[in-house]
């Protein structure tokens, strides 16, 4: 007799469960990420099909159509209003399409392409066995140095995966900036943090030193994806959602429907303040903020240049968005509580890189304990906590990563026979061996430092502008001091490439091929273009600088 019953009671209950509708997912406001995870796959296919000595210039090609595309398509939602007048939250709650978002996909994108340009370059080393060689190894499975390793460069392989994985990383940072979930938000980290592991580990000369370079980035970055976790894990326990609207409305008290469960959550305070600070410190360690900056210089040093070039710029707009976004939309609420917080981290960032860059004697560790500073300089900016404050370091994000790039690019240049010469003693009298790349590279130096009539200096007056508007008079100043500092070590670069006197056995500087060169002119020109009109580009950050919540 049982059955029966059993029988209406499962025909029953299946009546009374709320059908599960498709997902509504806005494919055309999407447009930009999935054309790159698309070209990503493409990438992995033609590693899959393509015989090997075509594979360089299949995946160049597909890199640069689909970043261009992409780019594209940023272009084309920012001019259909989805910047501003129809920004929104599209894939139901995941991500967000507004004028912050919009405007840091089109640097990334930017960016990624700049960095393809010096990713593709193959004429700076000298030929192995007749075939060209780039920055990358012949063999990335092989031990350093084995019969493996020997046999891959003599019979000319190259480790063309190098372009899919800048395309994984590239889309995992689109995802990044516009994420509006923390579970989201951490997928996207996970998305571009991964292919930034394995970059760092393919230099072709000095091997060991990238390889450690990569593992060590990788166990902090592993770390730090952990206090991530881990704080998105007591948000969600105190506000009940991984939804960023949702945990603001909880933060703020606005929220209407409480259960008895989020009753019982909402009061207990540890559970926000722990959260939010172990989420914004898995972001402050991406940006490289001092006490989270241990990582940045062994990794730009071992790191592939033009991989550290793409790193340094790329990776920083991502998480600043990120942490825009986060600070902005999801803690408004707790701003008398972060906002100490940051601007402690902001002052010791600042003091922090610009008083350790005077002592380094490699280029790259020089420009990554630069790239700490810059982080500082622009935190002044997210302390702000205004629209100028997010339009202000929107701004100088778009001119810092263009310089970056281009300064990583014009360290490729300087060789000797062990690869770059990276030492700064090899790079005395270079203006004299080579006026036109040390020309360049001053160029960079100086919008590092500031100087007027480079984007550096639009960027720092704009951040530090915002910052003394919001409150933050002492900040900027220490903000001035350490620009000061920080210009020091770089007019010494200068000073030692023009007034010394070039030693006989030192290095020369290779001619590149028409890509690496782009990749340069681009920085020069944007560096300069921002400096010298940043209006129409000032604007736009402003009319970009609105969140949608």
């Amino acid at each position: 007799m049982s059955t029966p019953a059993v029988h209406s009671l499962w025909t029953t209950a299946a009546d009374r469960i709320p059908q599960i509708g498709a997902p509504k997912i806005e494919y055309g406001q999407l447009s930009p990420t999935l054309i790159i995870i698309g070209a990503a796959l493409v990438g992995v296919l033609v590693e899959a099909f393509i015989p090997r000595r075509s594979r360089y210039y299949a995946q160049v090609f597909v890199s640069v159509v689909a970043l261009c595309a992409a780019f594209a398509a940023v272009v084309g939602l920012a001019a259909d209003g989805y910047g501003t007048t129809k920004a929104h939250i599209a894939a139901m709650g995941a991500i967000a399409v507004d004028g912050p978002s919009l405007f840091l996909q089109g640097v990334i994108l930017l960016a990624g392409l700049v960095g393809l340009f010096t990713f593709a370059e193959r004429r700076l080393d000298p030929a192995a066995h007749g075939n060209r060689v780039d920055s990358f190894a012949a063999q990335a499975a092989s031990v350093p140095g084995s019969e493996g390793e020997q046999a891959a460069v003599k019979a000319g392989f190259t480790t063309t995966e190098v372009f899919p994985l800048l395309l994984f990383a590239v889309a995992g940072m689109l995802v990044f900036t516009s994420a509006n979930d923390l579970l989201t938000l951490f997928v996207a980290l996970e998305v571009f943090s991964l292919p930034l592991y394995l970059l760092c580990a393919l230099a072709r000369r000095k091997r060991l030193m990238s390889q450690e370079a990569a593992v060590k980035y990788f166990l902090l970055g592993a770390f730090a994806s952990a206090f991530t976790l881990f704080g998105i894990a007591l948000l969600y326990g105190y506000a009940g959602s991984v939804s960023y609207g949702r945990i603001a409305q909880v933060v703020d008290g606005s929220v209407t429907d409480v259960s008895p469960a989020l009753a019982g959550t909402m009061g207990n305070d540890a559970l926000l303040l722990v959260g939010g600070a172990l989420l914004v410190m898995g972001l402050l360690f991406k940006v490289g903020a001092v006490p989270f900056h241990m990582w940045t210089p062994d990794v730009y040093q071992g790191a592939p240049t033009p991989v550290t070039g793409f790193m340094a710029a790329a990776t920083k707009v991502a998480a600043f968005g990120a942490l825009l976004r986060l600070l902005y939309v999801v803690l408004p609420g707790l701003r008398w509580d972060w906002r100490p917080v940051m601007w402690a981290v902001a002052i010791v960032t600042m003091l922090g890189g610009a008083i350790v860059a005077i002592t380094q004697t490699d280029i790259k560790r020089l420009l990554a304990y630069s790239s700490i500073a810059h982080a500082g300089f622009i935190l002044a900016g997210v302390v702000a906590t205004s629209k100028n404050g997010v339009s202000s370091v929107l701004f100088y994000l778009a001119g810092y990563s263009f310089v970056t790039i281009g300064a990583f690019a014009v360290v490729t240049l300087v060789r000797d026979a062990g690869g770059e010469a990276t030492h700064l003693s090899k790079w005395a009298g270079l203006g004299r061996r080579s006026p036109l790349v040390a020309a360049v590279f001053a160029v960079f130096l100086l919008a590092f430092a500031g100087i007027p009539l480079t984007s550096g200096f639009a960027g720092k007056f704009a951040v530090f502008k915002a910052a003394a508007a919001g409150g933050a008079v002492p900040l900027v100043v220490i903000g001035v001091i350490s620009s000061a500092i920080a210009a020091f070590f770089y007019i010494r670069v200068i000073v030692l490439m023009f007034f010394s006197e070039p030693k006989p056995e030192g290095p020369t500087v290779a001619v590149p091929s028409p890509l690496t060169t782009l990749a340069i002119g681009i920085g020069v020109a944007v560096t300069l273009v921002l400096g010298v009109a940043p209006q129409y580009f000032l604007d736009l950050a402003s009319q970009a600088g609105v969140f949608v919540r």
